[in-house]
C-alpha cells in the first residue's frame, strides 16, 4: 500500500501542494563540473510488486522504475503543485469540470515507433476500466468516465457522465502515463509480467521478478516535461533496480558502492550512511498517511468504540521520532501536510491511554489475568496486516503492539509480500492493514473511502459518500477545500482508519549521483540523473 500513486487539484485553479525540503545535500552537487552522460545507475529497492505496467502498479518501490517508461498528459511541480505541460502542449476544462480538452504535442512516439496521437489517448482512457483488481488507483481517476472523443490527430476530448474535479492533476500521475496501441490491446496480465511499450525517456530491458527491473536510455527522446531541466535524451545509459529485502543489505551495499543509491532508508541506518559521505534526500508524501485501517464491517471493529480506543492508545509521536527518518511528522489528520486540503485534526488524534481504558471499560471489556481485554468471553485479539516493502513498517507496528498492549488490546502482527495487496484487500479477510496511499490531491478520500468505488474496509453507508461525491464535483478551490475539510472530520471522528505517521520519503544516494530528484508525488524522475 505504500505510495500508491497521487490525484488532483482544483481544476481551475493551481493548487499549493507544500513540499518538505530535501535532508542533506539537493540530490545535485555541482563540484564535479556539467553534467555528463552515460554510466549506469544502480538503485537497491526493498521489494517487487511483480508487475511493470505503471498502471497497475501503486508500491513507491516499484513505481521508481515504472515511471520512467511512461510520459503523461501533464506534469505536476513539487513546489507549487501547478499542473503544467508535458505531452499535452495545452487544455481547456468546461465550466462543470467535466469535460477535458487535450492538444497534443506533435512528433511524440512510443518506442516501437508508433505515434502519439488522440486516438492512442482514447485507446487507453477505454482501457484503463478493463485492467481489473491491480488497475483500482488508474479506474478510480476515471470513475465516471463517459468516453474520450477524437477531436482530430492531435486533439482528444475526454468526457465524464458528473463533474470530475480532480482529473487534470491525475493525468499528471503514473498510474495514467500513456502506452502504445500494441500496450492497451493485452490482458492486464501479460501487461504486468512482460511490460508495456511506452514513450518515456527509458524502456524496459530485463524483468526477473524480485531480483531485479533493468532499463535501457530511449535513443530520440526528445518530448520531455516543461519541468525539466535538459531536453532531448536522458544522460544515464542503463539504471538497474535491484531488489534487496534487507535494510541492512541495501545500506551496505551502498556504503561499499556496490549500488549508488537506495530507497527506504530507515532512522536506524542515517548516522553510518552520513558517515560514509552518503547524501540523504527527503521528502514527505502528500496523500493519506501511513495508519491501520480497520475492516469496519467486522467484529470488534465494527465497534466505534473500540477503534477510538485503538487510535487514543496510539503514541504518534513516538512512532515518528523512534523508527521513521528525521523530520518526520505524526499524523495530525489522515491527509498528510503536503496534501492540498488538509486540515489540521491534531486534537482529535491526541494520545489519551486513560481515555483509551475508559472507554473500552465502559464498554463492557474487562481485563482478564493476562492483561488482555474480554467481552463475553471474547479476547480483544486483533491481527494487523503488513506488507513487505518498506524498513520501517515492522518496527512502526511492533511499537505500536506495545502502546496497544499497554490499554489491553493483543495485537498480533502478519507480514505478506506486496504482491498480495490486492488479493488481501478484496478478500476482506483482514483485522486491520497498515499502509499509506501516496497522491498529490484530496480526492485520494474519496477513491479510498467512498462506499460505491472500491471499498476495501467496508465503510457503512453514510453522509460520507454524499460529502466525497460533493468533493469530486467541486470546480471552485475554495469551496472544494471546505468539502474536503468536512470530509477528513468526519472519518477521524468515526475512526473509519487510525492514522499513524506521515510518511516521508528518504533516499540515499552516492555523491556521484546527481539529479536525483523528487516529483510532485515524492516518488523519482530519473531524465535529469546523471554519474560524475
Amino acid at each position: 500500500m505504500r505510495g500508491t500513486t497521487g490525484v488532483a487539484a482544483a481544476v481551475l485553479v493551481a493548487v499549493a501542494a507544500t513540499s518538505a525540503g530535501c535532508g542533506s545535500g539537493d540530490g545535485g552537487a555541482s563540484a564535479s563540473g556539467p553534467p555528463r552522460s552515460g554510466g549506469t545507475l544502480t538503485f537497491a529497492v526493498g521489494s517487487d510488486a511483480g508487475c511493470v505496467d505503471p498502471q497497475q502498479v501503486g508500491s513507491n518501490d516499484t513505481v521508481y522504475s515504472v515511471r520512467q517508461l511512461v510520459d503523461s498528459l501533464t506534469d505536476q511541480d513539487p513546489s507549487t503543485g501547478k499542473i503544467v505541460p508535458w505531452l499535452a502542449q495545452s487544455w481547456k476544462v468546461s465550466s462543470d469540470a467535466r469535460t477535458f480538452t487535450f492538444r497534443l504535442r506533435p512528433g511524440v512516439t512510443f518506442s516501437d515507433g508508433t505515434p502519439l496521437n488522440a486516438s492512442v489517448v482514447k485507446a487507453n482512457f477505454d482501457a484503463i476500466p478493463k485492467l481489473g483488481p491491480l488497475g483500482i488507483l488508474a479506474e478510480g481517476y476515471l470513475s465516471g468516465y463517459a468516453g474520450t472523443t477524437v477531436v482530430d490527430d492531435l486533439t482528444a476530448k475526454v468526457a465524464f457522465e458528473q463533474p470530475n474535479a480532480q482529473f487534470l492533476q491525475a493525468t499528471a500521475t503514473h498510474s495514467l502515463g500513456l502506452v502504445a496501441g500494441s500496450s492497451t490491446r493485452k490482458t492486464p496480465q501479460q501487461r504486468c509480467s512482460q511490460g508495456v511499450v511506452g514513450s518515456g525517456p527509458f524502456t524496459l530491458a530485463r524483468y526477473a521478478q524480485n531480483q531485479e527491473i533493468a532499463l535501457t536510455r530511449r535513443k530520440g527522446y526528445a518530448w520531455g516535461s516543461s519541468l525539466w531541466k535538459k531536453q532531448g535524451e536522458a544522460y544515464l545509459d542503463r539504471v538497474v533496480f535491484k531488489v534487496l529485502p534487507e535494510s541492512g543489505v541495501r545500506t551496505g551495499g551502498l556504503q561499499s558502492g556496490q549500488v549508488d543509491a537506495i530507497g527506504s532508508v530507515g532512522r536506524a541506518d542515517e548516522a553510518a550512511l552520513k558517515a560514509a559521505g552518503v547524501r540523504l534526500l527527503a521528502r514527505a508524501n502528500p496523500g493519506i498517511v501511513f495508519g491501520l485501517s480497520p475492516n469496519n464491517a467486522r467484529s470488534p471493529l465494527n465497534d466505534e468504540k473500540v477503534r477510538q480506543a485503538i487510535s487514543l492508545a496510539i503514541d504518534r509521536a513516538q512512532v515518528a521520532d523512534t523508527v521513521f527518518p528525521s523530520g518526520t511528522r505524526p499524523a495530525t489528520s489522515l491527509l498528510a501536510h503536503t496534501t492540498p486540503g488538509y486540515t489540521d485534526l491534531g486534537p482529535l488524534l491526541a494520545h489519551d491511554p486513560a481515555k483509551a481504558t475508559a472507554l473500552l471499560e465502559n464498554d463492557g471489556w474487562k481485563t482478564g489475568a493476562d492483561g488482555i481485554r474480554q467481552k463475553n468471553g471474547a479476547k480483544l485479539h486483533l491481527t494487523a496486516t503488513w506488507f513487505a516493502n518498506a524498513a520501517t513498517n515492522q518496527p512502526a507496528l511492533e511499537l505500536v503492539q506495545q502502546q496497544l498492549k499497554a490499554v489491553g488490546v493483543q495485537l498480533d502482527l502478519k507480514q505478506l509480500p506486496i504482491a498480495q495487496l490486492v488479493q488481501v484487500q478484496q478478500s476482506g479477510d483482514f483485522d486491520l492493514l497498515w499502509g499509506n496511499i501516496t497522491r498529490a490531491d484530496p480526492d485520494i478520500l474519496r477513491t479510498w473511502f467512498s462506499t460505491s468505488l472500491a471499498n476495501f474496509y467496508h465503510l457503512p453507508k453514510t453522509g460520507l459518500d454524499g460529502l466525497l461525491n460533493e468533493e469530486a464535483a467541486a470546480a471552485d478551490a475554495a469551496k472544494r477545500s471546505s468539502v474536503v475539510a468536512r470530509a477528513q472530520q468526519d472519518i477521524v471522528r468515526h475512526n473509519y482508519t487510525v492514522p499513524v505517521v506521515e510518511l516521508q520519503t528518504e533516499l540515499g544516494a552516492a555523491k556521484k549521483v546527481h539529479d536525483l530528484n523528487f516529483d510532485a508525488s515524492s516518488r523519482i524522475q530519473l531524465h535529469d540523473t546523471w554519474i560524475g
